[in-house]
């Protein structure tokens, strides 16, 4: 008797797929330590993601550092990052046609800087240059372990007449708010800082203006035309001419984020053509009209893609991306209970073709089956391939996606230990489990509810059982605690012969022994360890009187339950 597989239980599984392909920190790795404050971090490549969006703060989920986008999985902070500070990354998946996925926060520490930072150079304009548009921004090269910089300004050698001394904090450019006058030299004095000082050696640099010129309007494309499909691999690219324009910067890239074609090339004529560009793809243009007083300010990227076959294609009415070959939701490994084979697998794709194979000890792929449904009766490795049929360029093309899965068996959950600690009146379980299914943690009944998660941060007092089941419905584990009140929640001792030791006193319903309670002071020093049958403990070590204060103990009984919880010495 063949055996369904629910189409709700494998899109539950894959919607997991999208979560467990979020990336892990390369470098640095999570949780490290000492990290340089210059660091690029890097995480591992999440394939089919158009881009990441990365936020870096100093709190879990925060972006007070930064924000900002790639399209590759690294990424360099351009103001580098606070020293002796723990540092949290949340990298989101960005898509074109999908939600963004966001992935959970990871961390790692900064080194502690303890000298002041050397001093830095102008990026633009550069040291010497001339011409320069009088409402030119200045900007600087970062230094490692800058917190912030000073920048004094003025038009002769250290007089700062039009700005002295000024904190513009951590950026690496300044906004005067007034023209530099015309035909002009200016200096520039740039001095980084921490919070250990700064360097008394930065040197002022120079540059000339030149005469006042008004910036040209910005160009947009004429062919293609933005958002234009079907646009051959060598096209003539023109745009529209610019009055006042001497010339004109073109940026494009295969993704919003990147100019990996051309990166402000620079054409005196508006047209230019471009070999070679790839099938099936979108291309981001920006065209950027210059002239003497400088690049045209705010123009906005625009898109065309080539050629028909699978995609992507842009559309320009959702401006998402289309593409023919299908999206397959399967999971990763199919589970299936013992002697519950063979089953029938559904793929829950509506497409125009279906390819199952099983992979051999060879490593060969042998078709099992066409059909939406495939019968497994082997546990190992498998391949589905789903299709879709183009009629581009006037014939059928196969516009397919593949998914390597497993299949395996389990046996039912089995419970290894119960860990319980006694928490503000409560109980906080851990239960940890064998076995390779889905499991649920109930600590109410068999029948629920049950939750994901096997640690109860809450659980009543009065909790007895803990129960494991299967999602899938594979069997189910229980395990029986006892109350953890034999444990005394203070002791006084002052020799009044009123609690004098501290000692656990078993319960008549206890059906336990302990075998040995370790103690440690709220350091988690381990300070006394005590027989759970002898006289218990009086507060001193080596003769000395133990100083008023909590203190934590930890007790495993003959079962290898571990209790843990905490009492006050009072005097």
């Amino acid at each position: 008797m063949f055996k369904v597989l629910s189409i709700v239980l494998c899109l539950f599984l894959a919607s997991n797929i999208f979560a467990q392909s979020c990336p892990s920190l390369i470098s640095p790795l999570n949780e490290s330590s000492n990290i340089p404050v210059n660091t690029t971090i890097s995480w591992d490549n999440v394939e089919g993601v158009t881009g990441y969006i990365i936020a870096i703060g100093t709190f879990s989920g925060g972006n007070d550092i930064i924000q900002s986008q790639t399209s590759i999985n690294s990424f360099t902070p351009p103001l580098g990052l606070p020293d002796n500070t723990q540092i949290f990354l949340t990298i989101t998946l960005f898509f074109f046609n999908l939600p963004n996925i966001q992935c959970s926060t990871q961390s790692f520490t900064t080194e502690d800087i303890t000298v002041g930072p050397a001093c830095t150079n102008l990026l633009s304009p550069n040291n010497n240059d001339i011409n320069v548009n009088v409402g030119a921004n200045i900007t600087w090269a970062y230094i490692t372990g800058a917190d912030g910089y000073f920048i004094t300004v003025g038009t002769a050698p250290g007089i700062g007449d039009i700005i002295n001394n000024f904190d513009v904090g951590n950026t690496l450019q300044f906004n005067p708010l007034l023209d530099f006058p015309p035909l002009t030299k200016i200096f520039v004095k740039i001095t980084p800082y921490n919070e250990n000082g700064f360097s008394n050696t930065c040197i002022e640099l120079s540059f000339t203006t030149g005469n006042i010129a008004a910036l040209p309007n910005c160009s947009y494309l004429i062919s293609p035309v933005n958002g234009e499909t079907n646009v051959p691999l060598s096209p003539l690219l023109e745009w529209e001419p610019v009055a006042g324009a001497i010339g004109y910067k073109v940026f494009i890239g295969s993704s919003p984020f990147e100019n990996d074609i051309l990166e402000g090339s620079s054409f005196s004529i508006n047209s230019t053509f471009v070999l070679n560009f790839e099938p099936n793809n979108i291309y981001f243009i920006r065209i950027v009209p210059f002239n003497d007083a400088g690049d045209a300010i705010g123009c906005s990227q625009e898109t065309f893609s080539t050629l028909l076959g699978c995609g992507p294609y842009y559309d320009p009415i959702s401006a998402d991306l289309r593409t023919l070959n299908p999206e397959i939701d399967f999971p990763d490994v199919i589970e299936l209970c013992e002697n519950q084979i063979p089953v029938l697998i559904n793929s829950g794709n509506n497409v125009d073709g279906h390819r199952w194979y099983f992979i051999n000890n060879n490593a060969d792929e042998v078709l099992i089956s066409t059909e939406a449904d495939v019968s497994i009766s082997d546990i190992g490795n498998y391949k589905y391939e789903a299709y879709n049929l183009s009629a581009g360029n006037g014939m059928g093309i196969e516009c397919s996606s593949t998914k390597d899965f497993t299949v395996e068996l389990f046996n039912p959950p089995e419970i290894s230990f119960v860990n319980i600690n006694e928490i503000n009146g409560g109980l906080y379980i851990d239960i940890e489990v064998t076995g390779n299914g889905v499991y649920e943690y109930s600590v109410f009944s068999a029948s629920g509810p049950y939750q994901d998660s096997n640690i109860f941060t809450n659980a009543s007092e009065a909790t007895r059982v803990v129960y494991v089941r299967d999602k899938n419905g594979c069997g189910m584990a229980q395990f029986v605690i006892n109350e953890n009140k034999g444990f005394p929640k203070y002791f006084t001792p002052n020799n009044d012969g009123f609690n004098d030791v501290w000692q656990y006193s078993p319960k008549r319903d206890n059906n336990y022994t302990l075998l040995l309670i370790s103690i440690y002071n709220r350091y988690g020093k381990l300070i006394k360890q005590i027989n759970p049958n002898g006289q218990g403990w009086d507060g001193t070590i080596n003769g000395e009187r133990m100083p008023n204060s909590d203190y934590w103990y930890k007790a495993i009984n003959s079962e290898g339950l571990i209790f843990n919880g905490h009492f006050t010495l009072k005097r």
